[in-house]
């Protein structure tokens, strides 16, 4: 391995069917466009949806995943192979400190955006404790593993979908019974991708389960006239270049105590991906650990102060890098400056905001209820036993309080449900951790 901040990147022969590329690897220069591509592909489904459900401008969205995939790439030297995407855990507190209706742009963003920059510090500030500690030998990021076991970020994890579920359920439920069919037809287009495909379009089930619901509405809204027809003259009126509708930060002390909690979960999120990636390239990455935090926190500020949302290491990414066994860290690269170039196209802009709402509430249905059944899986993938008492109340308060959005108000302070759940279960594993006794 080299000694430089950067990798010199070795040329491997890609012809070589089924060949394993690793991360200081290079393709030839157009499969690495290719694989570039592909990885947009990935992310764009997820990266788009987000900043729609919080009403942000998802040209900003785009535009600073790239931006901040490139500020990570620089913070871990070139060496961990990730994509950075629109993080869905900031979305519960995001529509709480600004009361966003759920259509159309957002107009208490700013409010928004200077909780997420504070997250995004307190986040940085973790990854310099981390990296500071795997500087002295440490042992880097086990603290936060033993701070933050499975059953912590299984619940807070399942916290997320479960807090978010009156908001997709509203969204879906629409004005109509034309709009709440439509929601339900949104579920079952992405149902069908997920268990009657295979391979590349299995994996995007996200981005073509929504486009084939946006057809089918179009089908029965603009051909058959059964409901609010799908509007393209703003699509056709947008200029193919264009800046998007960056917007400024507002700090707020409320908002702030809600939104900042969601840097633990990030936290646990990027150490899960890493750890992910080096289970896949056979190397250990945990050295990078605390400057890959450090990038995504950095990356979320930059993001938050210009209109973006915050950002995360996108497991869809971690998908296609999966199948394709190709991990070099050049693919990101251009990944990045392709999502910089989408975030400067008005039309793209356009062409997205024309996505009926019912789809968009249909798709939140299967999107949150996903990430509560994620948090759920870290307890079966890590076997956690519930037949331990402290495991078994920690997950129960989490949850309750969390879906409960239980409130807590200190003055200006206020932690919201996701806040007080995630604080809950790291004080209660803490508190409970000596002499837990079994049920049975």
């Amino acid at each position: 391995m080299s000694n430089s901040y950067f990798p010199r990147w070795k040329r491997v022969d890609d012809s070589v069917p089924g060949i394993v590329v690793g991360p200081e690897d290079r393709l030839s220069g157009p499969k690495n466009v290719a694989m570039g591509v592909q990885h947009v592909v990935a992310m764009f489904g997820s990266t788009v949806l987000a900043p729609l459900l919080m009403g942000f401008d998802p040209n900003v969205a785009i535009l600073m995943s790239g931006v901040g995939t490139l500020i990570f790439f620089l913070f871990v030297g070139g060496r961990v192979p990730s994509y950075l995407g629109s993080s869905f855990a900031f979305i519960g507190g995001v529509v709480a400190v600004t009361g966003y209706a759920g259509s159309g742009p957002n107009p208490n963003i700013g409010v928004a955006l200077g909780a997420i920059i504070a997250c995004g510090l307190v986040y940085a500030l973790i990854g310099l404790i981390v990296a500071g500690a795997s500087s002295r030998g440490g042992g880097g990021a086990a603290w936060i593993e033993a701070l933050m076991p499975p059953v912590v970020t299984g619940a807070v994890v399942a916290v997320i979908g479960l807090n978010l579920a009156p908001i997709a359920v509203k969204g879906a439920m629409g004005g109509s019974g034309f709009e709440t069919a439509m929601a339900i037809v949104t579920v079952l287009c992405v149902g069908a991708i997920a268990v009657y495909t295979r391979g590349t379009i299995q994996r995007l089930l996200i981005l073509i389960g929504l486009l084939l619901a946006c057809v089918i509405y179009g089908i029965c809204a603009n051909g058959l006239g059964m409901g609010k027809p799908i509007d393209f003259s703003g699509v056709a009126a947008a200029d193919w270049l264009g800046l998007p509708h960056f917007a400024a930060p507002v700090f707020r002390a409320d908002a702030m105590g809600l939104i900042v909690p969601v840097a633990i979960i990030l936290v646990a999120e990027n150490l899960g991906h890493i750890k992910a990636v080096s289970a896949m390239t056979g190397q250990n990455l945990d050295r990078y650990m605390g400057r890959a935090f450090i990038g995504d926190g950095v990356a979320t500020m930059v993001s938050g102060a210009v209109g973006g949302t915050g950002v995360t290491t996108y497991a869809e990414n971690i998908g296609v890098m999966a199948v394709t066994r190709i991990y070099s860290t050049l693919v990101f690269l251009v990944a990045a400056f392709i999502a910089i170039l989408l975030g400067f196209s008005p039309k793209f802009g356009a062409l997205i905001q024309t996505i009926p709402s019912p789809v968009l509430g249909g798709m939140s249905v299967v999107v949150f209820g996903l990430i509560a059944v994620a948090g759920a899986r870290i307890w079966v993938v890590n076997q956690v036993d519930f037949s331990d008492n402290r495991n078994l109340i920690v997950a129960a308060v989490t949850l309750v309080l969390g879906a409960g959005d239980f409130t807590v108000k200190l003055g200006d302070f206020t932690l919201g449900g996701i806040g007080t759940a995630t604080f809950g279960a790291i004080i209660l594993y803490a508190l409970l951790r000596r002499n837990a006794r079994r049920i049975i």
